[in-house]
């Protein structure tokens, strides 16, 4: 919430993206593949997650890769089927990244809040003059 009710801007509010690029400033991961990382490690399975997130398993696999080409390291480590089924699990750069990944974004999370706060109480302050 951006204000007290009946604020000008009380309903209005301020999403924001993370996302890691190149120096091309092609992307490599963001709040997406993130979340795809996440369910991976939550799973065990790279199907189960993609089917968990509603994209394909195609797409899953795709944008795994096409982050590992741009990083130079694998994140995930697959194990094919076979009698007992596949599996997927993150490497050890994938679980650490992600595990930075999450203390950024809390760390965003809290100093946005903050500046957002700050922002809006400006506006509103002066809005109602």
């Amino acid at each position: 919430m951006a204000g007290s009710i009946g604020d000008k801007y009380y309903d209005v509010f301020l999403k924001y993206r993370l996302w890691l690029c190149n120096q091309s400033d092609e992307g490599i991961l963001g709040d997406g593949r993130f979340e795809l990382l996440r369910e991976i490690e939550r799973t065990g399975s790279l199907k189960s997650a993609a089917d968990n997130l509603n994209i394909s398993y195609r797409k899953a696999w795709g944008n795994i890769k096409q982050a590992e080409e741009l990083l130079g390291f694998t994140l995930v480590i697959k194990q094919r089927g076979g009698k007992d089924g596949g599996s997927s699990q993150l490497s050890t750069e994938g679980v650490q990244l992600l595990a930075a990944y999450d203390e950024l974004r809390e760390d965003f999370d809290q100093s946005i809040k903050k500046i957002t706060k700050k922002f809006f109480n400006k506006i509103n302050k002066n809005g109602n003059k």
